[in-house]
């Protein structure tokens, strides 16, 4: 497994500990000209669980990839967490402002993986 599926597993497991919902995975890698290789997007139900999805998943690649992200920015605001880690990125939104800028069908080609919410 590549470094970026699995640090695309880690970023999913620390979503699941705080039970953000929605998750996809968009896959930009056999897109030219991207931003990115993967998108990871999920939302939490208010703004304290969009911090507290942040804060699991900025936890869970620090300890089992040994990675810190390039940066983080939305915390505060709550509304919208951006975490980038240069081949991923991790959007976190309020369910309102995810539906508002549908970032899963921003990059048409990509191809989406939906993963099931825990219950």
């Amino acid at each position: 497994m590549n470094a970026e599926k699995k640090l695309v597993e880690t970023i999913v497991e620390g979503i699941q500990e705080k039970k953000g919902h929605g998750i996809v995975i968009a896959d930009l890698s056999k897109i030219d000209g991207t931003i990115c290789k993967y998108f990871v997007i999920c939302h939490g139900n208010s703004p304290q669980q969009v911090e507290a999805i942040a804060g699991s998943v900025s936890d869970y690649v620090r300890e089992c990839n040994g990675e810190k992200p390039i940066n983080c920015v939305g915390l505060g605001s709550n509304q919208w967490v951006a975490i980038d880690y240069a081949d991923v990125l991790v959007h976190i939104f309020i369910p309102e402002t995810r539906e508002y800028y549908d970032l899963e069908h921003l990059w048409e080609d990509a191809a989406l993986t939906q993963i099931a919410d825990l219950d």
